[in-house]
């Protein structure tokens, strides 16, 4: 399983992410709210501006409050790493 530091000791499984998104566009904005009526949204940004959003396979949502630009990187890193194995 890979993990994906998504920002202040929160880690993520990379094989689970459907997408990322920014949190600016409406629609981005209610499948935040509907996820979080449904119990199934995590806040992972300790406070701070939502920078973007991970969709699961599972039907959860995470907030993060690291930008995608940030986590891109992050994200071809472990790709890297996996196709060497």
């Amino acid at each position: 399983m890979k993990l994906i530091n998504i920002g202040f000791g929160s880690l993520i499984s990379q094989e689970r992410v459907v997408a990322v998104v920014a949190p600016d566009s409406a629609p981005i904005k209610r499948l935040v709210q509907e996820s979080r009526e449904r119990g199934m949204l995590i806040d992972a940004t300790y406070g701070r501006k939502t920078a973007s959003i991970f969709i699961m396979d599972s039907d959860h949502v995470i907030l993060s409050a690291l930008p995608a630009e940030k986590l891109l990187p992050r994200m071809q890193a472990q790709q890297g790493e996996e196709e060497k194995d």
